[in-house]
C-alpha cells in the first residue's frame, strides 16, 4: 500500500485537509507555491496549506517537501515550522543543513535559533505591490 496515500486518509479522517486536499494535485499545487518562494525569504508549512485553501494541512505540506521530486527547482528548504524553527527532519543525518541554506541566502536567525519572521517571511501580496525590473 502507497505509504504517502494511507498518511493522507488517516489525516482526512482526523479532520486534517479537507476539500483541498482531496482535488487531485494537491502536492502538485504545493509545489507551484513553493517554487515562487524568493530567495532571502521563508513561509511556513501552515501558511503554505492556508494559500492553498487548506488551512489544517501542514502536514501534508510537509510530506509534499519531504517527497519533493523537483529538486533545486522547488526550494523546500525556504519552507519552515511555524514558529520560525528549521525542520528536524530536513535532511537526515545532518541536522544543520537547513540553517546553512537559508544563511546562504541571506536569513538571519534569532538567538534562539529561530528565523526572524518579521523580516524573512514571505507575503505573496509584498511582490505584487513592487514594480517589476525591465531587463
Amino acid at each position: 500500500m502507497d505509504v504517502k496515500a494511507s498518511l493522507a486518509r488517516r489525516a482526512r479522517r482526523r479532520g486534517g485537509g479537507g476539500e483541498s486536499t482531496r482535488r487531485p494535485g494537491f502536492f502538485a499545487r504545493v509545489y507551484a507555491l513553493v517554487a515562487r518562494i524568493p530567495r532571502g525569504r521563508v513561509a511556513t508549512y501552515g501558511q503554505i496549506a492556508r494559500m492553498l485553501g487548506a488551512p489544517r494541512a501542514a502536514r501534508m505540506v510537509g510530506w509534499a517537501m519531504h517527497g519533493n521530486p523537483h529538486g533545486a527547482r522547488v526550494p523546500c528548504h525556504r519552507v519552515i515550522q511555524q514558529g520560525g524553527t528549521c525542520s528536524p527532519n530536513f535532511r537526515v543525518g545532518d541536522p544543520g543543513a537547513q540553517r546553512r541554506l537559508l544563511e546562504r541566502e541571506g536569513v538571519r536567525f534569532l538567538l534562539d535559533g529561530r528565523v526572524d519572521l518579521a523580516a524573512h517571511q514571505w507575503r505573496p501580496e509584498d511582490n505584487a505591490a513592487r514594480p517589476r525590473r525591465r531587463p
